[in-house]
């Protein structure tokens, strides 16, 4: 099942990291969610966002999921939603997808494509 082939993958203290960062993000956005309401305290959610934005980034590298989950994060009433954890889950999946079975990239040679691999 790839559920359990997902967790068994997660091997590298940087991805492990992620996503806690971004459970814990999430989850402490929809739990406090009276005290991220726009108004007052709503600058702590910014600040939040930016923290796990950046966080996420010197742990996995830049990846292009980053930039909408933060524009989604920034809109009111996404955070009922764990838009952090969906996007550590695209980019590390891809990321775990890209590395062959034996753990080191795949090369090509010069040419026409081969056949897919079932």
């Amino acid at each position: 099942m790839w559920f359990f082939d997902f967790f068994k993958t997660i091997k590298s203290p940087e991805h492990r990291l992620a996503w806690l960062i971004a459970v814990a993000a999430d989850t402490i956005q929809i739990a406090a969610l009276p005290l991220f309401v726009p108004g007052g305290l709503s600058p702590a959610d910014s600040l939040l966002d930016i923290f796990v934005g950046v966080t996420l980034i010197r742990l996995l590298g830049w990846h292009w999921a980053f930039l909408p989950t933060l524009a989604a994060e920034l809109i009111p009433g996404f955070d009922l939603f764990p838009t952090w954890t969906a996007a550590v889950f695209f980019v590390t999946r891809q990321r775990i997808a890209s590395v062959a079975p034996s753990g080191e990239p795949e090369i090509l040679p010069p040419g026409p494509a081969p056949a897919r691999r079932p």
